[in-house]
């Protein structure tokens, strides 16, 4: 015949001891848990100064050879500025154009972006109606103008800025280059 085994309960202290012990093994991987949300949160903040710094060298390595460069598509800007607010409080119009360019009948916004996406473009979009919005508040009959600037920009990226009339503008060597829309320039 087989041994017949007999065990005691486990004690109330035994059993006490272990719901204690896992309690507070849970409270340590709660606060471990709070420091790591804490640290992506840091990680998170510092890649997106990170990624700013990256767009603001591309700005700085673009703009101030854009004039000579749309130059060569027959626009004669005579100013360039760089991060040009436009705040309208009574209209309730704001935006920032990252590089403007201008003379007395035209004016070229440039979105400048580390690795532009559909979405930068579609709210390049947005921002040349609002400066269109803005100029016709106060009587400014000059056409508007878009481009996008990027130092990585896809192919499916590339063809959406061009199919949205805006100009690509990607680096090339120790230059860049800037490749029209595939029909006449849109207009706002």
């Amino acid at each position: 015949m087989g041994a017949i085994l007999t065990t005691n309960p486990p004690s109330f202290e035994s059993v006490w001891t272990v719901l204690q012990e896992n309690a507070q093994g849970m409270k340590e991987l709660r606060e471990s848990q709070k420091e790591t949300d804490r640290i992506v949160k840091e990680n998170a903040v510092e890649i997106g100064k990170l990624s700013k710094r990256m767009g603001e060298v591309v700005e700085f390595m673009v703009a101030p050879n854009l004039l000579e460069k749309f130059k060569e598509f027959g626009f004669n800007f005579s100013e360039s500025s760089q991060r040009k607010e436009i705040i309208d409080k009574d209209n309730k119009v704001s935006f920032e154009i990252d590089v403007f360019l201008e003379n007395y009948s035209k004016a070229m916004l440039v979105e400048v972006k580390t690795k532009p996406t559909t979405e930068d473009v579609k709210d390049h979009v947005k921002r040349l109606e609002k400066m269109r919005k803005y100029a016709d508040l106060h009587n400014n009959q000059r056409a508007f103008l878009g481009a996008v600037a990027g130092v990585v920009i896809t192919d499916n990226v590339r063809k959406y800025i061009l199919k949205q009339g805006f100009f690509a503008i990607e680096p090339s060597s120790e230059s860049f280059n800037i490749i029209p829309p595939n029909k006449k320039p849109k207009e706002w």
